[in-house]
Order: C-alpha cells, then sequence, then structure tokens
C-alpha cells in the first residue's frame, strides 16, 4: 500500500481550508485518511500552515509522497529541510548536533521573514485605514463646507430677493405703463375715427339738405314755368278761346298807348337835347 501526504478539502463555498492528511493514495479526496498531520487555511493574508514537524518527518521516512501542494507547505515549515538533515545524519556527513543547530537558525530567519511579513501587512491595513478615515473626515468636513455655503448663499438670495423686490416691482409699474399708453393711444385712435364717422356724415347729411334746397327749389322753379307754360296755354286756349278774346284786346288797347307814350316821351327829349 503506498501512502500520500496530501490535502483534504473542507469549509463552506468560496471558503475553502485544507487538513493536511496521509491516506491511501486509493482513497478519495475527502475520504478516509490514515494520520492528520497538520492544517492549511488560504483564506488568511499571509495563509495560515500549521504541520506536526515530527509526525510528518516519521511518514516521510517510511517511503510517504507528497502531492507537489504538500510538498510546498512541508518546505514552508522546514520539514523537508530537516528531512534532507537527517539524511545526512545517517550517511555520516553531518552530527546531529550540527543538524539541530542549522535547523534551528532556518527556523528562526523564517519565522522571522513571516513576523515581518505579517508586520507589513498590518502595518499597510492600518494606513489604509488611516487614509480611509482621513478621506471620510475630510469629505465630512467638505460636505459640512458645502452646507454652509449653500445656507449662506441661500440667505445671500433671499435677502437679495428681498431687496430688489421694491426695485422689480417699480419698474414692472414703469414697464407697464409704458407698454400699455400705446395701446392706449391706438385703442384712441380706432376709436376717434369710428364715432367721427357717424358725426361727420349725420353733419353732412344736415348741411346737404340746407345747402342743395335752394338750388333744388329754383331749378324746380325754372323746370316748372317751362314745362307747365305750354300746357297751361294750350289748356287755356283750349277751355276759353271765345271768353278771353275781348279781355286780351282790351288789355292789348291799354298796354298799346303806355308804348307809344314812352316812344313820345323818348322822341321828345332827344329834340330838347339837340336843340340845347
Amino acid at each position: 500500500m503506498s501512502v500520500r501526504i496530501r490535502l483534504q478539502r473542507h469549509g463552506k463555498k468560496g471558503k475553502p481550508f485544507y487538513w493536511i492528511v496521509a491516506a491511501d493514495s486509493r482513497a478519495k479526496r475527502d475520504g478516509k485518511y490514515l494520520q492528520k498531520l497538520g492544517v492549511y487555511d488560504p483564506n488568511t493574508n499571509p495563509a495560515t500552515v500549521e504541520i506536526n514537524i515530527d509526525e510528518a518527518l516519521k511518514w516521510l521516512q517510511n517511503g510517504a509522497i507528497p502531492t507537489n501542494t504538500a510538498r510546498t507547505l512541508l518546505s514552508y515549515r522546514g520539514v523537508m529541510l530537516k528531512h534532507h538533515l537527517n539524511k545526512g545524519v545517517l550517511k555520516g556527513a553531518l552530527k546531529q548536533e550540527k543538524a539541530d543547530e542549522q535547523f534551528q537558525a532556518w527556523l528562526k530567519e523564517k519565522e522571522s521573514k513571516i513576523n515581518a511579513k505579517q508586520d507589513k501587512i498590518s502595518k499597510e491595513i492600518e494606513k489604509s485605514k488611516a487614509e480611509r478615515l482621513k478621506l471620510e473626515k475630510e469629505s465630512d468636513e467638505k460636505r459640512a463646507l458645502d452646507r454652509e455655503n449653500a445656507a449662506k448663499a441661500a440667505a445671500a438670495k433671499e435677502e437679495a430677493a428681498t431687496e430688489d423686490a421694491p426695485a422689480e416691482e417699480s419698474a414692472a409699474k414703469e414697464e407697464a405703463a409704458t407698454e400699455d399708453a400705446p395701446a392706449e393711444e391706438s385703442a384712441a385712435k380706432e376709436e376717434a375715427p369710428t364715432e367721427d364717422v357717424p358725426a361727420e356724415e349725420a353733419a353732412a347729411k344736415e348741411e346737404a339738405p340746407t345747402e342743395d334746397a335752394p338750388d333744388e327749389e329754383s331749378t324746380a322753379k325754372e323746370e316748372a314755368p317751362t314745362e307747365d307754360a305750354p300746357a297751361e296755354e294750350s289748356a287755356a286756349k283750349e277751355e276759353s278761346p271765345t271768353e278771353d278774346a275781348p279781355v286780351e284786346e282790351a288789355t292789348a288797347k291799354e298796354e298799346a298807348p303806355t308804348e307809344e307814350t314812352l316812344e313820345e316821351k323818348d322822341t321828345s327829349k332827344g329834340e330838347a337835347s339837340k336843340q340845347e
């Protein structure tokens, strides 16, 4: 039966951790195992690796073969180095005391490196926290300043609005007056012709009959005698030819002496002037 030193998965989804076990190579990954040798947790920074060095050395000396990942973890904790030194002691190349001294020196150096890495990581975490806090403080101060500035601006706007309100009202009244004046003038102009036209028409109608009446009367009188005279004369002649004849002859006789007397007076005046 071949024994393998390998990892057995545990933990929940997304956050696994592993046991380092010695198990039969034919067994399932998460199945039966012969002995638990340590724990590997990759969720921490740096990763946590805990191994029982003596038990791991025993399985390595008995012929157990580690997987690649398990070998890396064993080397990380110095198991593979100690296994190599023990081979040298068995061959007589090294004494056990010197091998133990080298192993302890390597462990101290490894521990110092691990501690330095942990310190560096912790310092980086603290630095990031401090920067985050600083940024938060700056953002809070900026927000406070923005709020103060916004409040001041709002107060200034309110004051400006209260100061500008009378000026705006007066300006609006002036603008309204200037806008209404042309409108009123145009309305008055439009109303004046409409009011004057009937008055002018009435006056013209009143003047026209007074001016035209004499002309019409004179024309009517002129037209009436001219038109009525022949008709009246013909009617008079037809009606009373016999009655008017003696009257007309008498009037003609009366008129004839008057004409003759006028001619005699004229001739007498002409002779007197000649004698003179």
